[in-house]
């Protein structure tokens, strides 16, 4: 299980109070709620995958989202953006090449 903290200034804090009547309570549940959605996501993903390849359908949550990682159905938004700026640099250095390349006769 991960944990994660989060550090307020006093002025962040105070400002916060008078939305919330815990801070932490409130960022407990935008966390989660995020997460919750963010499941969701991944487990309509996976079950539309495994429509389309045949493959069973996991039983829980926990096993669509592993296997939505698993068959790389789903990528890290770390992975995407690692990905997209590989794509844009190859874009770059491909235009960059056509651009240099003399036209043809």
């Amino acid at each position: 299980m991960a944990s994660y903290t989060v550090n307020l200034t006093d002025t962040e804090n105070n400002a916060l109070s008078v939305y919330v009547i815990s801070q932490q309570e409130w960022i407990d549940n935008v966390v989660h709620d995020r997460c919750r959605i963010a499941t969701d996501d991944v487990c309509k993903i996976c079950v539309e995958k495994c429509l389309e390849t045949g493959t069973p359908i996991p039983g829980t949550k926990d096993g669509m989202v592993a296997l939505a990682f698993q068959m790389g159905w789903v990528k890290t938004a770390e992975q995407q953006n690692a990905e997209s700026d590989a794509l844009r640099r190859a874009q770059e250095a491909a235009l960059a090449a056509s651009q240099d390349t003399p036209p043809a006769a």
